[in-house]
């Protein structure tokens, strides 16, 4: 794809146009491959200003109806990146999807994205075909014995990986990638999160280790002591040591003094964030669903007694399926859903059974299950209520957002996770 794009116009990257330039954040991959000892990501949080927090997540398709309203009201936007709340490249597809589409509809504008560099070597040819011109690297460690120390799992496919062969897998991945951006004329940002007592003596070593890839510019990052995460009493470092650590790593990379610490869905100038004012925004964008109907007369159901929305998809070994009649609604038939065990396997098996079933109303869903479903125009909605009233918002195509029971996370109530997804 060729396209002349003034570059200098990223904020981020060029501390000279972050009073004139803005960027918007889409927030449209919720889920990560790596767990870091120092993240929480809370989606649905609204009060709190720093990376991994969205109010609302999106689709690719919600992303452009969003970006489109916002630069309405902001058009100093210069950048449309990915930041999150997860990492763009566990759900690779959406946002390969988001950006192609932002790349189609507003081709004027810098593209960017945040990842840690697990599985992004091989998009790295994808973002270069898209003109995605910055990319940020989250870089810890370049010693495997430090790296394992912040990172809980780290999980590649199916597997998962602890301790010191998580942080090997997760470096090599990392130095591959980075390599392989520069290899493709690609901008490059290392973002480094500084954890006292843990890497904040390591810092120069990760540097050093960068300047030899060529990258372009480091952002050395102050730990956000949160609650919920094994460093959450970790103090918080203090302004002087930061000041110490960018003097000894600006001796090998140019350093990013300017950061603001932003949301995954940031938008406007980074000294004046205006994601507050576009939260309404945000969530009435996230209610909006194109729903596939062609050969999809259907709708499916996990319910107990048939009456409530009421199970989470993990633990239905049946759903009902629904269809329109004179003017209401009548139930079809019932399905079995493939035995559980079988990790993706068992929701890619699920996607042929509701082939022609245009959405799935569930009382909860992983993101695993939710990733799959979505790729085979499926649409997912969490309700608590009546399975009638979910009908109709579909039928009607009304908005599902009333549905909702609760906001956010597993139905299986507050699990930090492991990586696998439920099922």
């Amino acid at each position: 794809m060729s396209i002349r794009l003034d570059i200098s116009r990223h904020p981020c990257f060029n501390a000279a146009a972050k009073g004139t330039c803005g960027r918007v954040h889409l927030p449209v991959v919720p889920e990560c491959n790596i767990r870091c000892n120092y993240c929480n990501r809370k989606y649905d949080c609204v009060n709190e200003s720093r990376p991994g927090v969205t109010s609302s997540v999106l689709t690719p398709e919600q992303s452009v109806l969003y970006l489109e309203r916002v630069l309405e009201r902001a058009p100093a936007i210069t950048v449309a990146g990915i930041a999150g709340p997860g990492d763009a490249f566990a759900n690779p597809t959406k946002t390969l999807s988001t950006l192609r589409l932002v790349r189609e509809r507003f081709p004027e504008l810098l593209l960017c994205l945040a990842t840690n560099g697990l599985n992004l070597a091989p998009y790295v040819d994808d973002l270069t075909e898209l003109d995605v011109s910055h990319v940020t690297v989250t870089v810890n460690a370049v010693d495997p014995e430090i790296g394992a120390r912040i990172y809980s799992w780290v999980r590649d496919g199916k597997v998962i990986y602890r301790g010191l062969n998580a942080a090997e897998l997760l470096l090599s991945r990392q130095l591959k990638a980075i390599a392989a951006l520069k290899a493709h004329g690609r901008v490059v940002k290392i973002n480094t999160i500084v954890i006292p007592g843990v890497n904040d003596r390591h810092v120069d070593a990760v540097s050093q280790k960068m300047a030899e890839l060529g990258v372009d510019i480091q952002n050395c990052m102050t730990m956000y002591p949160t609650q919920g995460t094994p460093f959450e009493s970790v103090p918080e470092p203090t302004t002087d040591q930061m000041a110490a650590i960018q003097k000894e790593a600006e001796r090998y990379v140019p350093q990013m003094k300017h950061c603001t610490r932003c949301r995954a869905d940031a938008v406007g100038l980074l000294g004046d964030d205006r994601s507050v004012e576009f939260r309404g925004c945000l969530s009435e964008c996230s209610r909006t669903h194109e729903i596939e109907t062609e050969g999809k007369p259907y709708v499916a159901v996990a319910t107990v007694e048939g009456i409530l929305v009421n199970q989470h998809l993990g633990e239905a070994d049946s759903l009902q399926i629904w269809g329109p009649s004179n003017g209401g609604f009548q139930f079809i038939e019932a399905r079995r859903t493939p035995e559980r065990g079988s990790g993706i396997q068992r929701w890619l098996k699920l996607a042929q059974v509701l082939v022609d079933c245009r959405a799935v109303l569930i009382g909860g869903i992983g993101e695993t299950p939710r990733q799959v479903l979505e790729e085979n125009h499926i649409l997912p909605v969490e309700m608590s209520g009546f399975i009638e009233m979910g009908l109709e918002a579909i039928y009607g195509n009304g908005d599902m957002e009333h549905l909702k029971g609760r906001s956010g996370g597993c139905g299986k109530g507050g699990c930090a996770g492991e990586g696998g997804g439920c099922g």
